[in-house]
C-alpha cells in the first residue's frame, strides 16, 4: 500500500511546471502542515520567549492565524503518543486552548521559563502534549473549492524558517488549483 501510494504520487507529479512570482492562497496537506504547526509551537515556547528569540513575543491575545484556526493541547487522549498526566517536572498537565479563532491564547511554559517571564508554569516542561488542530472547513475537496485558485503544497524543501523574524521561505512543490480542482503539478 505504501509503495502503491508513493508510485501514484510520483506519477501525479510528472510534467510539473514552475510558477511565476505571485500572491496566492496556499493550502498545506496535513503531512506538511504538521511541520508548520511545529515551528509555531517553537515560537510560543518559553525558551524562545524569555530569550526574546521569537516573532510572537508579546502576541498573547493577538491574531496569529486565520479566524477558522484552533490549536489545542489534549494530554489525556487514550493511547496517543504524547498523553501524560504530568510534564517532565511533575506539574499536572491540562487540556488547553493555545489558539482560538486564530488568536493566540496561551504560551508553552516550563516552571523555569515561566519564572524568567514572571508568569506561571503551564505544565509544559518537555514540550506540548498531543497538539490537536480540529478540522475547519469540511473535506479536503471542499477546502480546494473554497480556495478556488492557489497552491496546494505537498512538499517543502530547505531550512528557510527564521523563528526570530517569522520569515518562512522554503522551496515548495505541489499542485496548482484552478476553479476549485487540481489543475497541474508545480515545482520550484
Amino acid at each position: 500500500a505504501v509503495g502503491r501510494q508513493a508510485g501514484q504520487r510520483a506519477v501525479a507529479r510528472l510534467g510539473a511546471q514552475s510558477l511565476p512570482t505571485r500572491r496566492a492562497p496556499v493550502l498545506f496537506v496535513a503531512e506538511i502542515a504538521r511541520g508548520l504547526f511545529g515551528h509555531f509551537i517553537g515560537a510560543i515556547s518559553g525558551g524562545a520567549l524569555y530569550r526574546r528569540a521569537t516573532f510572537l513575543l508579546d502576541h498573547l491575545d493577538q491574531p496569529v492565524f486565520a479566524p477558522e484556526v484552533r490549536i489545542l493541547q489534549s494530554p489525556f487522549l487514550p493511547r496517543a503518543a504524547a498523553s501524560t498526566a504530568f510534564d517532565h517536572e511533575g506539574v499536572a498537565t491540562q487540556d488547553r486552548v493555545l489558539v482560538d479563532a486564530g488568536v493566540l491564547r496561551g504560551y508553552v511554559l516550563s516552571s523555569y521559563s515561566a519564572r524568567k517571564l514572571k508568569l506561571a508554569t503551564t505544565g509544559n516542561a518537555g514540550g506540548v502534549f498531543n497538539v490537536v488542530v480540529p478540522p475547519t472547513a469540511g473535506s479536503f475537496e471542499s477546502l480546494l473549492k473554497t480556495m478556488h485558485e492557489g497552491l496546494l503544497v505537498t512538499e517543502v524543501m530547505g531550512q528557510g524558517v527564521n523563528p526570530v523574524t517569522g520569515d518562512y521561505s522554503r522551496g515548495a512543490s505541489g499542485f496548482w488549483v484552478r476553479n476549485g480542482v487540481i489543475d497541474h503539478p508545480v515545482q520550484e
